[in-house]
């Protein structure tokens, strides 16, 4: 047997066999449209993944019907290509707008209690666990492999997220937002994650946002609409001293790596994005991204993770279809 899960409140602790190897593999991903076939989930498996996450918009729903949304669920997940999937990968996840239910949508979205029901349906999340009746969809998940453990940090940034602010001139769909009462996560979220990696003794903290944390120039939704909140989080990151955080984004169409150095972090905090699954922005023609690292990838793509936790090193992988590799890179920790 693959892992062993044990669930206990707000913890999910996974016991991973390690007769493979000492690496751990995440395979991740985002931007999937229940109403085109996916071509990706045969590549991920060739990969054997001890774990699949999706980064957001596992189906396309933006709507109020939750009838309908049940139904966009349903059929994602009878789909005989992903049902065999999850058969053989443990699957995690977040939401992002276009499941949550509202385009760019935040915490004005007046059907997030029912939807976040529906998604929690969709991962057979047992009626009696905590996270059905907390505010948001964030979760911890901790894996162990090889002697150390793995932290998976799943964040919500629809159920507080505040509203944007539109740019008047037309030119960016958003641009920063001057009110310092805007929030990303929400009070209740901030605490949890502050107590999480405060309190951490994993070998690496995965973050999973739905959003882009560090690429921010392009004028859509990212963090950095909420400059105030990017900064709370790079602090909280450097005060907490949590090791190997490294944050898996999606929402963009595009695939990137991120990567920026911050003052009193001993390591570089990269930013990994994954999306889209099966449509992808392929007229993409540039925007800029102070931090990236190499080309962005337009095509149709998913993440992959190796985690070494010997040699305490991340490979980074974005491949396509028929397992192409576009781009990898090296991160030691």
């Amino acid at each position: 047997m693959k892992i062993f899960l044990l669930q206990l409140l707000f913890l999910t602790t996974v016991l991973c066999s390690c007769t493979k190897k000492e690496t751990f593999v995440i395979s991740f991903a985002s931007c999937n449209n229940q109403n085109i076939p996916n071509k990706l989930w045969s590549p991920i498996l060739s990969h054997d993944p001890d774990l699949f996450i999706w980064g957001g918009d596992i189906i396309y729903s933006d709507t109020e019907n939750m009838a309908l949304m049940r139904e966009n669920y349903k059929r994602m997940k009878d789909d005989l290509a992903y049902l065999n999937f999850r058969k053989k990968i443990p699957v995690i996840g977040t939401w992002d707008d276009h499941d949550y239910g509202l385009n760019d949508g935040g915490a004005n979205y007046l059907k997030k209690d029912s939807s976040q029901q529906l998604f929690l349906d969709f991962f057979d999340v047992e009626p009696d666990h905590p996270r059905r009746n907390q505010k948001g969809i964030y979760e911890l998940y901790t894996y162990v492999k090889g002697g150390a453990s793995v932290n998976i940090i799943v964040l919500d940034t629809r159920y507080f997220r505040s509203d944007l602010t539109k740019d008047p001139t037309g030119e960016k769909r958003y641009i920063p937002t001057h009110n310092q009462d805007a929030t990303m996560l929400g009070a209740p979220q901030w605490k949890w994650l502050e107590d999480i990696l405060t309190t951490s003794d994993a070998q690496f903290n995965i973050i999973v946002s739905s959003i882009q944390f560090l690429s921010h120039e392009h004028g859509f939704e990212s963090w950095g609409n909420m400059p105030g909140e990017v900064e709370k989080m790079k602090k909280l990151i450097v005060k907490s001293k949590a090791r190997g955080i490294i944050f898996l984004s999606g929402d963009r169409h595009i695939a990137e790596i991120s990567k920026i150095d911050i003052q009193g972090l001993d390591y570089p905090l990269v930013d990994f994005t994954s999306s889209g699954m099966t449509h992808s922005y392929d007229t993409f023609s540039g925007e800029p991204n102070t931090y990236r690292i190499g080309d962005v990838v337009a095509e149709k793509n998913f993440g992959l993770l190796t985690i070494d936790v010997k040699e305490n090193t991340v490979k980074m992988e974005i491949r396509g279809e028929d397992n192409f590799l576009f781009k990898e890179l090296l991160q030691k920790y």
